[in-house]
């Protein structure tokens, strides 16, 4: 015979349904990148996952507000367990999808918008990629409005010091370099995020400016429509280490 109190199994559920949300969410991406779920399928049992778990929250901090005095010792800290891993599973996601409402929706990003670098290494390995490579008008516009610190970066270097050092820090990026060409002063690399395992290719390109060098930066996502600010993101942390002494 069960003898625990109603509040007290309201506690252990809310708290295997906190674990099973965060499971959900965890295992989406591997999911994916397994070709077990499409990716529209694998998003949405991330959203609906971290709604559950939004809604647990909301009922483990009620739970251990109101009932507090009632609940045994294990059934406090399975309440606030809940809460905690609720929290866990539902913040990320919703800071995700808020950024969807903020940020541009492109998945494309460039610190010369006039004149992007282009890709040559990268093109077969974007062959059945649903993005294309095409850098438009409109992206550069909705960029230069949502991001307007993505710009190029001069330093005070030779072409091929500051060549030489931009592959360096693809390294420390951890990026798969596809090709270094010394001659042309481009480096193409790829980009695998870590959850979802999506493929986003980046090129950089150096020119002599002045006594020193420019360099330009593109970030390109093979799928979907909007990258949750993925890319610039990308370009700002490769541009703050090439800037690193």
């Amino acid at each position: 015979m069960n003898t625990k109190k109603p509040l007290e199994r309201l506690a252990i559920g809310m708290l295997l349904l906190a674990l099973v949300c965060l499971a959900v969410e965890l295992l989406a991406g591997p999911m994916y990148r397994l070709q077990w779920l499409a990716l529209k399928a694998a998003l949405m049992t991330m959203r609906w996952a971290a709604t559950v778990a939004g809604a647990v929250c909301a009922l483990a901090v009620l739970l251990a507000l109101l009932g507090w005095g009632r609940l045994a010792p294990d059934a406090r800290r399975q309440a606030l367990a809940a809460a905690l891993l609720s929290l866990v599973a539902f913040g990320p996601p919703a800071y995700l999808w808020s950024q969807v409402n903020q940020l541009p929706h492109i998945h494309d990003v460039s610190t010369d918008t006039q004149d992007p670098p282009g890709f040559v290494a990268v093109l077969p390995l974007r062959q059945h990629a649903p993005n294309g490579l095409d850098y438009s008008a409109a992206v550069a516009a909705q960029q230069k409005q949502g991001y307007p610190d993505i710009v190029p970066v001069v330093l005070t270097m030779p072409p091929q010091q500051a060549f030489a050092r931009a592959q360096q820090v693809v390294q420390a990026m951890g990026w798969e370099l596809v090709a270094a060409q010394p001659a042309e002063l481009r480096i193409e690399a790829t980009a695998t995020t870590l959850l979802f395992g999506f493929k986003d290719d980046v090129v950089i390109r150096i020119r002599a400016e002045g006594q020193g060098s420019r360099v330009d930066v593109r970030s390109v996502s093979r799928v979907g429509g909007s990258d949750f600010g993925t890319n610039a993101e990308r370009v700002r942390a490769f541009l703050h280490k090439l800037q690193q002494p």
